[in-house]
């Protein structure tokens, strides 16, 4: 989203909401959309984990069962753009409800999937909801607490992205490893499940309301200045998907590592994201343009050292907690570049960085697998990283970054992939 979030970025202005909010608010549902969060995060991420035993089980190529991450992403796209649109006449708890619903079948499913083509038709419904969710959640937020504290529930709600960033991936290797990779899908379900339950008892109706006019998508674009911001922002978001679907492939490839150590090299660059995370509002208060810049160049001196640097347990462990640590700060970057660049436009910038994230993650991880076809994965990260400076490079030269305090005056700003 996602990242993955999330792999998607959301920005909202609380004044915009300032006629909308309840009297008092509702921690409770609040609470119930961060476990809706943390619970597509995992279901996203996991393939990530568990390409190798997938790719042997299906008897097809790892870059193949990559693409059950491209599938999820391009779905994605499209539902956080239709979605909100086609069920603008349903109570939106019902809605969220059915996502939660949706998450639960698409894990279970795949879990129970006999063919690559079966289980990537599952990770469709897992789009569904993703995109769905990420569309419409800090709209039902503004409707869940008074306009006074949406930055305060935001930040809960999207807690469960640093917490599946953490959990998701290396949950995945140490289940797939004891017990096979179909019972972390399994353990997903079980946490839709849990996440349903919670939903339904907290959620309160939220009716329809007549939905407000919005710039579109291109109208913003063709304001001076955002089209190639837009442009890096893909630019980094593809390199990273490109490099993270192959993590696992990787790593046991140079390193040889079995299930438990990659599990544990898995938590440590989901520790060192959430740090990153934590690091980059600290730096962003000195620099948005120098956040921008040096988190991406990071990532891309990690992926190509990884590649060209001998191969040895603890300095392949440092350059993945360098790479966790440097990308945990660019979607927090991008959110507030988007703040101050289009305050006046926020759910609408909101939605197109919704869609670019997501296009990202779909040809991030597509051409990881041709690469991967083509040159092996050597030359996946090798491609990725050359990608990450040059986004960098562009950045630096061409992304003009406005005024202001970091999207402090211009509203909470949260990150989904």
């Amino acid at each position: 989203m996602s990242d993955s979030i999330c792999n998607a970025s959301l920005t909202v202005n609380p004044a915009s909401a300032a006629d909308a909010g309840p009297a008092a608010p509702a921690w409770m549902a609040v609470f119930s959309l961060a476990m809706g969060v943390f619970g597509l995060l995992t279901a996203e991420y996991l393939p990530a984990s568990l390409l190798t035993p997938m790719a042997q089980e299906m008897r097809v190529s790892e870059a193949l069962a990559g693409q059950a991450v491209t599938m999820t992403a391009v779905v994605a796209l499209f539902a956080g753009l239709l979605v909100p649109r086609l069920t603008r006449r349903f109570d939106r708890r019902l809605v969220l409800l059915a996502f939660s619903t949706l998450m639960i079948a698409s894990n279970l499913l795949v879990a129970l999937s006999s063919s690559l083509g079966v289980l990537l038709a599952m990770r469709m419904l897992l789009g569904i909801a993703l995109g769905g969710f990420w569309s419409m959640a800090a709209a039902v937020a503004m409707r869940l607490v008074p306009a006074a504290l949406l930055p305060r529930a935001l930040s809960i709600i999207f807690s469960g992205i640093a917490i599946g960033t953490v959990v998701a991936v290396p949950l995945g290797s140490y289940l797939g490893g004891l017990y096979g990779w179909r019972s972390a899908f399994f353990a997903a379900s079980a946490i839709g499940g849990v996440t349903l339950l919670f939903q339904w008892l907290t959620l309160p109706q939220l009716p329809p309301r007549t939905a407000s006019r919005h710039g579109t998508v291109w109208s913003l674009l063709a304001r001076p200045g955002i089209a190639v911001g837009m442009l890096g922002c893909v630019l980094v978001h593809s390199g990273h998907f490109a490099l993270f679907t192959y993590i696992r492939p990787f790593l046991e490839t140079t390193a040889h590592v079995g299930a438990d150590t990659l599990a544990l090299m898995l938590l440590g660059f989901g520790l060192a994201n959430f740090a990153g995370t934590l690091l980059a509002g600290r730096l962003l208060e000195r620099s948005l343009r120098l956040t921008l810049v040096l988190m991406p160049a990071l990532v891309g001196v990690a992926a190509l050292a990884l590649v060209l640097v001998p191969a040895t347990l603890t300095g392949l462990s440092v350059l993945l907690a360098i790479w966790g640590l440097a990308f945990g700060g660019v979607p927090v970057a991008w959110s507030n570049w988007v703040a101050r660049a289009i305050p006046d436009q926020a759910e609408s910038a909101g939605g197109m960085v919704v869609a670019s994230v997501q296009s990202a993650i779909a040809a991030g991880a597509a051409a990881g697998g041709a690469m991967f076809s083509v040159s092996g994965i050597a030359g996946v990260f090798m491609a990725a990283g050359v990608l990450m400076l040059l986004a960098a490079l562009l950045i630096a030269l061409r992304v003009k970054v406005p005024a202001g305090q970091a999207g402090a005056n211009a509203g909470a700003v949260l990150h989904h992939g």
